[in-house]
């Protein structure tokens, strides 16, 4: 299997609608891929926060629109990243497939000032045919006490994606620092973790530091796409990787605008869960301690 990351630059000079034309052109150009990933919020920048509302889209946005095309242009599956989402109770509908999302209560979470909807941290995930194959409203936000954690709601949803040769897990940035998010996904049947990010440079080890682990713990390969640039004044960590089922990094990104290609066996996952069968030593409801 064939997964290009693309490590997009944000440059807020550059206008939302010309680096949506650019990530687009460069998606077309990994025709042949199976799979192309994009970071987190590359279209506003993941901290740049006051930029959130006014760049705010539907979820069939114009964002939707631009990677749906090509994504069916490439023929490839496409993890869009993630969008800053306006949520509107037709945008669930939609991203149901016809029914209400479970869980999905567009005013339990976010900031409810804006009287046209609250806003959601939302990956996008399109088939080879440009079709919405799956949506992930991101459940752990960063920020504490400012920032996403109080301008957007949290997800409440696990999301799989089940692609020809791999099941996808989907997680975005932040999420990578809460490990049972993660069993949750390998229980539901991920054998890839995706995870889109806009990580500091300030934090770029921990970044690596936890890809591996995630994959070590999950027996899984770790797919995680940051970006690069500066966002609002923050630096990015770049450094995108690729980290297999027993933590070795096949490929690993520098810390400017790249495009990371590796290729990788999704079989892998099901041989090593068989010659080392940690995940069937788990074990859950345990007594809690004596007081």
């Amino acid at each position: 299997m064939r997964a290009s990351l693309l490590q997009v630059a944000v440059d807020q000079g550059e206008s939302v609608d010309s680096r949506r034309r650019r990530v687009a052109s460069l998606v077309r150009d990994q025709a042949g891929a199976d799979l192309v990933v994009l970071p987190e919020l590359w279209t506003t920048g993941a901290f740049a926060y006051e930029e959130f509302a006014s760049e705010a889209e539907p979820l069939t946005g114009p964002t939707y629109e631009a990677m749906a095309k090509a994504a069916s242009d490439a023929g490839v599956w496409l993890h869009a990243g993630s969008i800053p989402e306006r949520a509107t109770p037709e945008g669930d509908f939609a991203a149901a497939g016809g029914d209400l999302r479970a869980g999905a209560d567009p005013a339990s979470d976010a900031d409810p000032a804006s009287a046209e909807g609250p806003l959601y941290n939302t990956s996008l995930v399109f088939s080879p045919s440009g079709e919405l194959a799956a949506t992930y409203r991101k459940i752990h936000r960063f920020g504490f006490d400012k920032g996403e954690a109080v301008l957007m709601g949290a997800g409440r949803e696990l999301v799989t994606v089940r692609l020809p040769d791999t099941v996808l897990g989907l997680a975005t940035c932040y999420d990578l620092r809460f490990p049972e998010l993660f069993r949750g996904l390998v229980d539901a049947g991920a054998e890839t973790l995706v995870i889109p990010a806009g990580w500091p440079e300030r934090r770029r080890s921990h970044w690596t530091l936890l890809a591996q682990a995630r994959a070590v713990e999950n027996q899984s390969f770790v797919l995680a796409c940051g970006t690069a640039g500066t966002h609002a004044g923050v630096p990015q960590a770049g450094h995108s990787i690729v980290v297999d089922p027993w933590g070795e990094v096949l490929a690993e990104a520098g810390a400017g605008e790249e495009v990371l290609t590796v290729e990788f066996d999704p079989a892998k996952v099901g041989v090593t869960r068989e010659q080392f069968p940690a995940l069937k030593d788990r074990l859950l409801g345990l007594d809690p301690p004596r007081r």
